[in-house]
């Protein structure tokens, strides 16, 4: 089963890298090269980067791997 991660973050609609990073989730060195490597979407204003709810969910369950019993 996947984690949900819709339940696990808090609201919101755009979030920091410095609030992704507060919120120990990916720390802000990793979600730079992530944002330059343009693995997650970026909303840029000015010359802030700010990452959407709904893409950081996306993200995470692209890179979640489901833990098996079958060992």
């Amino acid at each position: 089963m996947l984690t949900d991660f819709d339940k696990l973050l808090p609201e919101g609609i755009l979030f920091s890298i410095k609030k992704i990073n507060d919120m120990n989730l990916i720390k802000s060195d990793m979600l730079k090269k992530l944002i330059y490597n343009r693995a997650i979407e970026v909303t840029k204003m000015g010359t802030k980067n700010f990452i959407s709810r709904t893409a950081l969910i996306a993200f995470l369950e692209d890179n979640t791997i489901v833990a098996t019993t079958d060992i």
